[in-house]
C-alpha cells in the first residue's frame, strides 16, 4: 500500500495549489461555496500530512489501505471537478473598464456551469466528512512509524543531491555471470555448420538469467546473419502485433507501407520471397503458450542459407511442441552457486555505488562479509546474497537495495533475511542452495521495491504504462513526469534536474536497467525486468493507477473509473473492452500500435494532460483537430505519426508544455504557437534526415515564450534568430540556416548565441552547409563558457580559438572536415571531455568535401595522429567518413578510451590501437561491399596485435 502515498501527495500538492487559486480570487467566480472550498482545502492539507506519516511506516492493514484508498479517490475527484469546470469559468480583472456592469452580465451569462461546480462542491465537502468520520467510527488507527517488525521504511526521504549522475560510464553489454561452463557449448551450436537451420530452447523459471544468457549469445552472432531480430511474447500477447515485429525487423522498408495504414499481417510466403539467400537470427523471449510458440515458428521460413532461432521460456512443454528437428537443442537454465552469486552480488553492488572501477578488486573483499567502503563498520553478510537461491534477479535487486542503505548492521541484515522467510528460519539461506519458488523470488522484489521513497515508488508505477521489453527513452520518461506533477523543484535543483535524479536512483536499485546510451554517455534508453514490471503492473492496477489494455498480461478490467489508459493492442477485441470503460476521468493516455482501433470517444475528454503518440499509425486530420479541444494538456507526442501539419487552434492549449512532433511531416508551426507562454520543449525535425521545422516570426519579434528550454530541430532565416529574450533557454539545436534575397545576415543569432552562452545554454547544435555561420563564430568575444555537448555541422576546417577554454565541455561533435592532427592537439587540452566525433552528414559526396579531406591529409603528413598526452577523460572516439586516411595512437594516447568506432567507405588503416590501455569495444563499420574485406583484414591485424597487461582484449564488431 505504500506505492500510493507518492501518487496520493503528488496529486494532493497539484490539487491543493489549485484550490489556494480559487480560495485567492476575490472576484465571485463561484459564489456561495467559498467556505466549502476553505474546509475542503484544510481537510486535504491534514490528509497530506497525514499521508506523509503513512509513508514512513509499513505493515497497513485491510482498513488503514481502504482509508487510503478513498483519499486518493477523493483527491482525484476535487481536481477533476476544478480542472473540468475551469475552462468554462474564467475570473474578470477587477481594474477593467466598467467591471461593475460586465461582471453582472458575466454572472448571468454563467450562471448555470457556477451552480454545476458549486453543487458538486458541495458534494465533495460530504464526501471529505464521510471519509474522516468513517476513520473514527471503523477505529483506523495512526500508523505505526516506530520502525519495529522489520519491514522497509522510508521516512528518511530521498536526498536528490546523492542521486545526480556525475559519474558518467559507457552502457556495455555484460557478460552472464556463472555461465561460462556451458556458454561454449551453446557458442558451438549457433556457429555449427553442419546445421543450416535450428531453435535453441532456453528454459527456466523466472529471474534464473535466461534472457541475459539469450541476449549474450545474440550480440555476439547478429552480425554473422543477413538479419536479426527480436521480439517479446508473454502471457497475452497479440499473436499478429508479434509477427509484424519480426516482419519489420526483417524488412525496415515495409515500414513506409505500414505507415500508410497497410495492416498487413506477414505470411510464410511474404518471408520467403525476402529471405531468398539470406541467413536470419531470431530470438523470441518469454514464449508462455506452445500454441503461440506453433504459429510463430510456422511463419518463419527457413532459410537457403542459414537459419538460428532462440527462444527462451519458463515452460518445458514449449520446448518439446516441435521437437524431432535436428538442429534443435534445450538447455535448461540452474540457479548460480554461491561462489558465482557472491561475484554477482558484488558486482551489482559497486555498479550501484558508482564505482565500477572497484568491482574488479572486490576479488579481494572476504567471503563472509563485504565492507562497504566510506562506512568500515558496515558489514553486508553472505546470507543475504545466500537468501536469494542463486537467482540473477533476486541478487541484483538485493544488491541494489544494499547499496542504497549502507548504513544498516549485520544484525539489521540477519533480520531482514529472517523477515523474509519466516517460515524457514535460518536453513533457508545457511548454504544457498535451497531453490527459490516465484513467490519467495516476488517477495524479495516487493520487499526491495516498498524500501524506496515515496515519490520514487509513484514515478516506478509509471513504469507500467510501456509493453514488456519496449525500450524506453529517458527523456520521454522524465518529461512525462514533469507533466503529470510528480516531480517539484528540490534543494536548489530544477525540475529536470530533480527529475533525473528519480531517473537515476531506479538505476541503482536496479529496478531500470540502461541499455542504450546518448553520446554524451548518458543513458538513452531503458528497460524494465519482465518479473519487475509485473509487479509493478499488478500493484498499478490494484490501486487504480494505471489502466493497462491489451498488454502482456492478463488483467481484470478496472472497477472504477480510469485515471491514466495504455492501450498497448490494436485488435478489435481490445477495442471493444475500451469502449466499455468509464474514460471520462482519464488524465493521460498513451497509445502502441494503431489508432485505428481507438475508441470514437477517447480524444473527446475534456480534462486529458498527458497525450502520447509516439509512433501510432492511422493518424488523421480530424485527430488533430479533436486534440485542440484538450485544453489542459501540458504533454503532446505526435513523434512518428503521419501528422502534416498543426492547425491554428494549437494555440489554445495554454497548459503545454512539451510539443513533441519529431520525425512527422509538420515543417512550419502556425503563428498561434506564440500564444503558449507556458511551453517549455519544442522538439522538431529530423535528426536523420536534417529536416527542419521553421518557427513562426513572431516568436522574434514579439518576445513571446520566454519560458522555452529547449529549441530543437529548427530552422533559421537570414535576419531572424533574435532569441536573447529567452534566458531559460538550455538547448538550442539548429539543422538548417537560409539565407533570403540579399539578406544573408545572422548577426542576431550569433549575439543571441553569445548572450544566451553567459546564462543557461548548456548544449548547441549547428547544421550550417555552406559553414559561412560557423566561421563567423571565430569572433566571438564571451564564448559560450557554461556549454557542456557542442555540435558543428558542415564544411569547417578550421576550430574556433575559443573552444579549448570551454572547461565545462563534455561531449563534441565535429565535421570530419576539421579531422587534422593540429586541431587534435588543441582538443586534447580539454580535460572534461568524455566523447568525440567527427561525422559526415552530407547525402552524397560532396567533391568540396571531399578536396578538404585529401587537404587535411597532406597538411597532417599522410597519417592524422592522436597526441600522445590530453584527453585525460575520452571514452568515446567516434569517426564517419567517405574516406579517413591512416589513423594513429601512440604511446599513453587516450587513457581512458573504452569505445572505438569508424565508419568508412574507405579506410587506410588503424594503427597503435595495441595502445589504448583501456579499449573495451572497436566498431568497424563499412558503407559498402567493397569495404567488407577492408573491415575483415583490419580485424585480424588488431586480433594480432592488440594484447593488454592483464591478458584481455578488446572486442572487435563488425558492420556491413
Amino acid at each position: 500500500m505504500e506505492l500510493v502515498v507518492g501518487a496520493s501527495e503528488a496529486t494532493m500538492r497539484s490539487v491543493l495549489g489549485k484550490l489556494g487559486g480559487l480560495l485567492a480570487q476575490e472576484y465571485t467566480l463561484i459564489r456561495g461555496v467559498n467556505r466549502d472550498l476553505q474546509y475542503i482545502n484544510d481537510e486535504l492539507s491534514t490528509m497530506q500530512s497525514f499521508l506523509r506519516v503513512v509513508g514512513g511506516s509499513h505493515g497497513h492493514d485491510d482498513r488503514m489501505k481502504d482509508w487510503m484508498k478513498q483519499i486518493r479517490d477523493i483527491t482525484y475527484d476535487i481536481e477533476d471537478c476544478i480542472d473540468d469546470s475551469g475552462h468554462r469559468l474564467h475570473g474578470l480583472r477587477t481594474d477593467m473598464c466598467c467591471y461593475f456592469l460586465v461582471n453582472s452580465v458575466y454572472e448571468v451569462l454563467t450562471w448555470w456551469p457556477r451552480r454545476d461546480l458549486s453543487t458538486k462542491i458541495s458534494t465533495l465537502k460530504m464526501r471529505a466528512q464521510q471519509i474522516g468520520e468513517r476513520r473514527e467510527r471503523y477505529g483506523v488507527n495512526n500508523p505505526d512509524i516506530s520502525g519495529s517488525g522489520g519491514g522497509p521504511s522510508t521516512a528518511t526521504g530521498f536526498d536528490a543531491a546523492d542521486n545526480q549522475d556525475s559519474n558518467l560510464q559507457l552502457v556495455a553489454a555484460k557478460d552472464p555471470v556463472g555461465v561460462e561452463e556451458y556458454m561454449g557449448e551453446l557458442e558451438k551450436w549457433v556457429t555449427n555448420e553442419n546445421n543450416s537451420s535450428g531453435v535453441l530452447y532456453i528454459v527456466g523459471f523466472g529471474g534464473v538469467g535466461k534472457t541475459t544468457i539469450a541476449n549474450a549469445l545474440y550480440r555476439k552472432f547478429m552480425d554473422q546473419f543477413d538479419h536479426s531480430a527480436v521480439v517479446t511474447v508473454s502471457q497475452s500477447s497479440d499473436i499478429n502485433t508479434v509477427l509484424m515485429n519480426i516482419k519489420n525487423q526483417f524488412m525496415p522498408q515495409s515500414n513506409s507501407h505500414k505507415q500508410q495504414g497497410d495492416d498487413g499481417i506477414p505470411s510464410r510466403v511474404d518471408l520467403e520471397e525476402h529471405f531468398g539467400e539470406n541467413s536470419y537470427l531470431v530470438l523470441v523471449d518469454d514464449v508462455w503458450s506452445a500454441t503461440t510458440w506453433d504459429q510463430i515458428k510456422k511463419v518463419l521460413p527457413p532459410s537457403r542459407k542459414r537459419s538460428r532461432i532462440i527462444v527462451t521460456t519458463r515452460f518445458q512443454a514449449v520446448a518439446t511442441t516441435r521437437r524431432g528437428e535436428g538442429g534443435d537443442h534445450t538447455h535448461k537454465v540452474i540457479p548460480l552457486a554461491v561462489k558465482e552469486s557472491e561475484k554477482l552480488f558484488k558486482q551489482a553492488f559497486f555498479e550501484s555505488k558508482g564505482r565500477q572501477d572497484n568491482i574488479t578488486r572486490s576479488q579481494a573483499v572476504s567471503t563472509t562479509s563485504k565492507r562497504v567502503e566510506g562506512h568500515e563498520d558496515v558489514m553486508v553478510p553472505e546470507e543475504v546474497w545466500k537468501m536469494c537461491g542463486g537467482l540473477p534477479l533476486a541478487i541484483v535487486i538485493m544488491a541494489g537495495y544494499a547499496a542504497c542503505n549502507p548504513r544498516k548492521t549485520r544484525d539489521d541484515w540477519l533480520k531482514i533475511c529472517s523477515s523474509l522467510f519466516p517460515e524457514s528460519g535460518k536453513d533457508h539461506w545457511k548454504d544457498g542452495e535451497k531453490d527459490l519458488t516465484q513467490e519467495e523470488v516476488g517477495r524479495i522484489i516487493s520487499y526491495c521495491y516498498n524500501d524506496m521513497p515515496a515519490e520514487i515508488k509513484t514515478c516506478s508505477l509509471y513504469l507500467s504504462i510501456f509493453p514488456k521489453g519496449h525500450k524506453i527513452s529517458r527523456k520521454r520518461l522524465t518529461r512525462r513526469w514533469i507533466a503529470e506533477g510528480f516531480v517539484v523543484e528540490k534543494q536548489g535543483l530544477s525540475v529536470e534536474d530533480v527529475a533525473e535524479t528519480y531517473f537515476n536512483h531506479l538505476i541503482r536499485r536496479k529496478i531500470i536497467r540502461p541499455v542504450e546510451h546518448n553520446s554524451n554517455l548518458k543513458v538513452k534508453k531503458c528497460i524494465v525486468h519482465d518479473m519487475v514490471l509485473e509487479h509493478i503492473v499488478a500493484k498499478a492496477s490494484e490501486e487504480n493507477f494505471i489502466t493497462v489494455v491489451g498488454g502482456n498480461w492478463l488483467m481484470p478490467p478496472p472497477s472504477s473509473k480510469v485515471r491514466r489508459l495504455s492501450l498497448q493492442g490494436s485488435d478489435y477485441k481490445h477495442a471493444k473492452d475500451t469502449e466499455k470503460m468509464n474514460l471520462s476521468h482519464v488524465r493521460s493516455l498513451t497509445m502502441f500500435g494503431s489508432l485505428n482501433q481507438l475508441p470514437s470517444h477517447s480524444f473527446k475528454i475534456g480534462i486529458v494532460q498527458v497525450l502520447d503518440l509516439e509512433g501510432c499509425t492511422g493518424f488523421r486530420k480530424h485527430h488533430t483537430k479533436q486534440i485542440c479541444k484538450m485544453l489542459l494538456l501540458k504533454y503532446l507526442s505526435l513523434r512518428r505519426t503521419d501528422t502534416k501539419r498543426l492547425p491554428k487552434e494549437i494555440g489554445k492549449l495554454k497548459n503545454l508544455e512539451t510539443l513533441d512532433i519529431r520525425e512527422t511531416n509538420v515543417v512550419e508551426l502556425p503563428k498561434t504557437v506564440c500564444h503558449l507562454e507556458q511551453l517549455v520543449n519544442i522538439l522538431g525535425g529530423d535528426k536523420r534526415t536534417r529536416r527542419a521545422l521553421k518557427l513562426p516570426e513572431e516568436l522574434s519579434k514579439r518576445k513571446k515564450m520566454k519560458a522555452l528550454r529547449i529549441l530543437s530541430g529548427i530552422e533559421i532565416l537570414g535576419g531572424s534568430g533574435d532569441f536573447h529574450h529567452l534566458t531559460e533557454l538550455r538547448k538550442l539545436v539548429i539543422y538548417k540556416l537560409k539565407t533570403i534575397g540579399d539578406n544573408g545576415s545572422f548577426q542576431d543569432l550569433s549575439s543571441s548565441i553569445e548572450y544566451l552562452g553567459g546564462y543557461s545554454l548548456h548544449t548547441l547544435v549547428i547544421d550550417d552547409e555552406s559553414s559561412s555561420f560557423i566561421e563567423s563564430l571565430h569572433y566571438l568575444t564571451a564564448p559560450p563558457k557554461f556549454l557542456a555537448a557542442l555540435e558543428l555541422s558542415g564544411k569547417l576546417v578550421m576550430l574556433p580559438s575559443w573552444i579549448e577554454k570551454l572547461g565545462a565541455l563534455n561531449k563534441l561533435t565535429l565535421s570530419v572536415t576539421a579531422l587534422r592532427t593540429d586541431n587534435l592537439e588543441n582538443l586534447s587540452k580539454l580535460e572534461a571531455l568524455i566523447s568525440l566525433t567527427f561525422s559526415f552528414r552530407a547525402k552524397e559526396r560532396d567533391p568540396q568535401i571531399l578536396t578538404i579531406l585529401a587537404g587535411n591529409k597532406l597538411y597532417s603528413k599522410g597519417e592524422i595522429k592522436v597526441p600522445d598526452r590530453g584527453f585525460k577523460s575520452l571514452k568515446l572516439l567516434r569517426f564517419s567518413a567517405p574516406l579517413l586516411p591512416l589513423l594513429s595512437f601512440p604511446k599513453n594516447a587516450m587513457p581512458q578510451l573504452e569505445k572505438l568506432e569508424v565508419r568508412f567507405s574507405m579506410l587506410e588503416g588503424l594503427f597503435g590501437v595495441e595502445n589504448l590501455a583501456k579499449l573495451k569495444t572497436v566498431h568497424l563499420t563499412s558503407d559498402n561491399k567493397a569495404g567488407e574485406d577492408m573491415t575483415r583484414e583490419i580485424q585480424r591485424e588488431l586480433e594480432s596485435k592488440v594484447r593488454h597487461t592483464d591478458g584481455k582484449m578488446p572486442r572487435i564488431i563488425l558492420h556491413h
